[in-house]
């Protein structure tokens, strides 16, 4: 039989303001961990304030929330006296429960052992159950009615994750029971994947991804500071270039250890001492951290460590560990990879610039279906800017990739194939034009028709091969007014003629292959 647990408490004073607030989010974090380890919770009591308890009138609005048919959910609401008068009562018949032996552990959140939590922590006391919970004063006062208190933390430096682990941890080895805690997704399909390793949390797809809002925010600076009169945006284009070492570490720390807060600050911490390794130096120094943050926040949680502390070392260290790495071993030879990088891409432009721009054009749109382009081609763009403001494979991913779906997609709005393409495809050209992304749009066409498909191969191949010819240099992510802006020197009007030939095919293949579909329909 599964062990049962009492979770009660309150929002707190600091509690409110490190994840107390939001009830819902910190008790599905108990009741994942808590089932990943094998255990039930069986009875809740816990007061949700709507401010800090350190400083709030007693007629504050305040709710009551208790297990009701396996959900946590509010039994009572109203000013934050009647909310305790209410708790009092669930206080007694928690307390029963323990009496008779229907609850083995507790785990204590900024409680009130000597107010509206003391019937049920005496009995616990009488019964010896192991209790672990975090709140100073509370802890202080359950240990002074002889409780069983095996586990005892601050909650400064603490988030929902970090305290639910803390307290499962607890529990399980005063138990001997095996658990390991579950990161990222919540619920039992997620409990059944928690004994998978941390290092199948690192998807570099998905760090890329993540951290795209920063990279199109760095393009649209360097767009911006082409414009007449505001040149002043090139200095903010360089200081978000230098910025985003830090971002993609912080994204891959926090994915990787699964301990979002603690994760981003250790993220921080290397991204700022190992920037001078680029991109490529900021994502693999930020795995390390991540990595760091997971196992020496499960160490310290395991030997009992509390959970402020644990907080602590485990963003300090890792991320200054990570960050001294990166720093002195892993900055070098990201910088000479990627100078490798950049100086394959060039050699093979000056080796025959229109076959570089062909084959460039021919396989981004495999990489970008196959689920490769976030992962390996847009770090090589990013490593290209880095160095020279715009990218080679930048200009082929806007010519190839977005304006031959924006062509797809216009062609399926104004001779659509059936009646409701043209709904479908409106949405995509516009983001595709508007935004310089969701090339994803053209995809139902793509796959519905093999001519569409070959269209596209055959735009961003002869697109691509423009590119090479007239040695262009520019990124995707901006619209498509301003992509031109985005180029190399004085190619601004040779980027315009590279995305509008990629447009035009694609357009008009995709015409052509809607007509000929018509037809077949009509035939039919």
């Amino acid at each position: 039989m599964k062990k049962q647990i009492a979770v009660i408490g309150s929002s707190g004073g600091n509690l409110y303001n490190q994840g107390g607030s939001n009830v819902d989010a910190l008790m599905k974090e108990i009741f994942t961990q808590a089932e990943s380890a094998g255990m039930e919770i069986a009875f809740i009591q816990f007061i949700g304030a709507s401010g800090s308890m350190d400083n709030i009138s007693k007629e504050a609005p305040a709710a009551l929330y208790t297990l009701q048919n396996g959900r946590v959910a509010p039994a009572f609401e109203g000013p934050l006296t009647e909310v305790n008068g209410a708790a009092a009562k669930t206080d007694a018949e928690l307390a029963k429960a323990i009496q008779d032996g229907k609850v083995d552990g507790i785990m204590l959140m900024s409680a009130d052992p000597k107010g509206v939590n003391r019937q049920a922590l005496t009995a616990a006391a009488e019964k010896k159950l192991p209790i672990a919970g975090t709140g100073g004063s509370s802890i202080a006062d359950a240990r002074d009615l002889g409780c069983n208190v095996i586990s005892a933390s601050g909650t400064t430096g603490t988030t929902n994750r970090t305290r639910a682990v803390g307290f499962t941890m607890a529990l399980a080895k005063a138990w001997n029971m095996k658990y390991m805690p579950v990161i990222g997704n919540t619920g039992a399909a997620a409990a059944e994947k928690a004994q998978g390793s941390v290092w199948k949390r690192i998807n570099f797809r998905g760090i890329m991804m993540t951290s795209m809002p920063a990279f199109i925010a760095m393009a649209i600076c360097l767009a911006l500071s082409k414009i007449p009169g505001l040149a002043v945006l090139e200095d903010v284009f360089n200081t978000l270039i230098g910025a985003l070492p830090v971002v993609v570490a912080a994204i891959a720390s926090m994915k990787v250890s699964g301990f979002s807060e603690v994760g981003v600050v250790a993220g921080v911490m290397t991204g700022v001492l190992s920037k001078d390794g680029g991109i490529l130096g900021g994502l693999v120094t930020g795995l390390i951290a991540g990595i760091l943050v997971y196992y020496i926040i499960t160490f310290c949680f395991k030997h009992k460590v509390p959970g402020t502390t644990a907080n602590i070392a485990a963003g300090g260290l890792a991320g200054l560990i990570a960050g001294l790495f990166g720093l002195y071993v892993i900055s070098p030879v990201a910088l000479w990879i990627g100078d490798g990088i950049r100086y394959l891409i060039d050699s093979a432009i000056a080796i025959s610039p229109i076959a570089a721009g062909a084959l460039a054009g021919l396989l981004i749109w495999p990489a970008i279906i196959g689920g490769v382009y976030h992962a390996a081609i847009l770090p090589i763009v990013l490593l290209e800017i880095e160095v020279s403001g715009s990218s080679f494979l930048g200009a082929i991913d806007m010519t190839g990739l977005v304006m031959v779906s924006a062509g797809i997609t216009l062609a399926n709005v104004v001779c659509p194939r059936q009646k409701g393409d043209a709904v479908v495809a409106l949405p995509g050209f516009a983001i595709n034009v508007g935004f310089g992304t969701f090339v994803e749009a053209a995809y139902p066409f793509m796959f519905a028709h093999k001519m569409v498909f070959a269209g596209a191969l055959i735009a961003s191949t002869v697109s691509g091969a423009f590119v090479g010819i007239f040695d262009v240099r520019g990124t995707a992510y901006l619209p498509a007014y301003a992509a031109p802006f985005a180029a190399n020197a004085g190619k601004g009007f040779y980027f315009f003629l590279c995305m509008l030939i990629a447009f035009g095919i694609a357009f008009v293949i995709t015409v052509m292959a809607n007509l000929a579909g018509r037809k077949k329909a009509a035939q039919a």
